[in-house]
């Protein structure tokens, strides 16, 4: 029953009986539990057909908790608070103090997740923080994380914890980063999809029947790592910021943004981008042959630089596997698709505390909880 409010939005009991074929008096005893139980709450009475009482509709009680979903870079840390309906309360985006040690770096993330939950702080039901790294679940090992190292060391969420006062959920930024575009972005229709982020570093989230596929160690989907550039080069090096930069200075040609390479009419530049795209083509074809995904996303800094020639990398990506799926930019979340979907990550434990099942929770929050809100108004939020 709270699965089915939580999909379908506020519904009257009417509804529920005809869209889960229960008998009205089950409905209404089921919904008068979880109404007693303050898990459900009465909102102002939709149209009925015929004259009489506007029939009452039940949603969830969203102002009962809240979540805090953060999304850790080498460079950036944005964290958003939502209520338990999904609704963004706060955005917030503040440069990494990257050169701060392990036991530093946890203090100083846990208490900007208190100030940013503020007045609620005693209403907080879950974090959720993704990491610039494989993290390996079912012992939480960090790996991988050569942009910001200090995450690797166990102390770094051991102490984290300790000073939040919580349990905290944990998990690979680009996979959290999917798990938005999954929800609320450019893959919520699909049921398979691969999101790749672009930056300093190269991550990858694998979505397979709407729910992230790991692997044993967190590795999965982590393309970057193959061999497969001059002299084996890992692709990695060659398509984020770091090599793009390195490339063009062997030519000469100093940058300090990795994005003004592309931008750049400098003819001396083509085999920089030539070098970057076959990278990248190689990374997508990976892709598009192990798992078949319905849509391939791609964010981060660079993937902004790469937009206006998505349309022909896409095509060149159907020569090699006609079937190939769309690739697209996450251009509707933009930078908050990581922060956005480790409050998902965050709704899902605390919807899984409430007896939500977990076939449910592919299918929640819902996928217009943005839409109810305003995005803009979020990101003019986020402050420095």
């Amino acid at each position: 029953m709270l699965a089915h409010v939580l999909t379908h939005g506020p519904v009257t009991r009417t509804a529920i009986g005809q869209e889960t074929d229960l008998s009205p008096a089950t409905v209404s005893r089921i919904v008068e539990q979880l109404l007693d139980e303050g898990l459900l709450t009465e909102t102002d009475g939709a149209p009925t057909a015929t004259r009489g009482r506007r029939a009452t509709r039940v949603a969830i009680a969203a102002g009962r908790g809240v979540v805090c979903g953060v999304d850790v870079g080498g460079s950036n840390v944005r964290l958003v608070v939502a209520d338990l309906a999904a609704t963004p309360l706060v955005g917030r985006t503040v440069p990494t103090p990257a050169g701060y040690d392990a036991p530093r770096l946890a203090q100083w993330l846990a208490d900007l997740i208190r100030q940013t939950v503020g007045d609620n702080l005693d209403r907080l039901d879950c974090v959720a923080v993704g990491l610039p790294g494989a993290v390996r679940q079912h012992d939480r090992t960090v790996s991988n994380a050569p942009n910001l190292p200090q995450v690797e060391d166990p102390e770094f969420l051991r102490l984290l914890e300790k000073r939040l006062a919580t349990g905290v959920e944990v998990d690979n930024d680009s996979n959290y980063a999917l798990l938005g575009e999954l929800r609320f972005g450019a893959a919520r229709d699909a049921q398979t999809a691969v999101m790749f982020t672009i930056g300093a570093g190269l991550g990858a989230g694998v979505a397979i029947e709407r729910r992230l596929f790991r692997g044993r160690s967190g590795l999965v989907g982590e393309f970057g790592h193959l061999p497969a550039g001059p002299l084996g080069v890992a692709l990695e090096q060659i398509i984020t910021g770091p090599g793009i930069l390195a490339r063009a200075r062997d030519l000469g040609l100093p940058f300090d943004n990795p994005a003004d390479v592309f931008h750049s009419k400098d003819s001396r530049l083509v085999p920089v981008k030539q070098y970057v795209e076959q990278a990248l083509l190689i990374i997508l074809t990976a892709a598009v042959v192990a798992y078949e995904p319905e849509v391939i996303v791609l964010g981060g800094g660079i993937s902004h630089a790469l937009k206006p020639d998505l349309g022909r990398l896409g095509g060149r990506l159907r020569e090699i596997v006609p079937a190939a799926a769309a690739v697209v930019h996450s251009a509707e979340l933009g930078d908050l698709s990581g922060a956005l979907g480790a409050v998902v990550a965050a709704l899902h434990t605390a919807y899984g505390r409430l007896g939500l099942a977990e076939l449910d929770l592919a299918h929640v929050p819902q996928s217009d909880a943005l839409a109810r809100s305003d995005l803009p108004a979020l990101s003019a939020k986020v402050i420095a």
